[in-house]
């Protein structure tokens, strides 16, 4: 039996079938299109979060989160859809200027509400443009903004090939503007209400980045 499934996409509702998911979804899943998806979790099945592929796919909700936030910032992100004749995918551009201890990011996010509670797994196609080659995914729950509550963050390397990588969700820690906490409570897999990319400084790391970066992504996708 097929049955019926909401996706909110930019602030709308589309209706769909299971038998359709995966062409008709565009960029955002909701809590209620995942967790309702127990026959296909059950089977195994990717649940797409992000298709940048889909010519119904926009990126109207991401917006600039840089260290231009603080008065000494001077880094800047952006994210456009790419559109050409044969393929369409999404492109993170970033421009870091660091501060001379290696303080700085430049990156972009999205609210969201996903509940992947289901899952273990983030699933990315893309690459990197460029000399820099570090990134990191940034995520926040139960609808906590800014540097009052902590981000959770892992760390991926973009290589100048397109690649498939798997992000396990239990491995995301906790940050607070750029260096690990040890007490904070683990990432809520099930509450989760921003999403994002980050090229980032190192200010706690031992590679420090600096000036241009690119990420081509064609999707994101939560997976068992």
């Amino acid at each position: 039996m097929i049955s019926n499934i909401g996706l909110k996409v930019a602030g709308a509702i589309l209706i769909g079938s299971l038998a359709s998911y995966h062409s008709s979804a565009a960029c955002l899943a909701t809590p209620s299109s995942v967790s309702g998806r127990q026959t296909d979790v059950a089977m195994g099945e990717d649940v797409m979060l992000f298709n940048f592929t889909d010519p119904n796919a926009n990126i109207n909700t991401w917006v600039e989160s840089s260290d231009t936030v603080r008065q000494p910032g001077m880094s800047k992100a952006s994210i456009v859809l790419q559109k050409a004749q044969l393929f369409q995918r999404a492109i993170f551009f970033a421009l870091l200027n660091p501060q001379p201890n290696g303080a700085g990011f430049a990156g972009v996010r999205t609210p969201v509400d996903f509940d992947l509670s289901s899952f273990s797994t983030l699933k990315m196609k893309l690459r990197g443009q460029g000399q820099a080659t570090n990134f990191k995914i940034i995520i926040k729950h139960h609808g906590e903004v800014g540097d009052g509550s902590p981000s959770y963050e892992q760390f991926f390397t973009a290589t100048n090939e397109f690649q498939e990588l798997s992000l396990p969700l239990d491995k995301f820690q906790p940050y607070w503007r750029g260096q690990a906490l040890q007490n904070a409570e683990p990432l809520d897999s099930g509450n989760i209400t921003s999403f994002g990319f980050q090229f980032y400084g190192g200010v706690y790391e031992e590679h420090k980045q600096s000036g241009p970066a690119t990420l081509e992504i064609d999707w994101v996708k939560a997976s068992i």
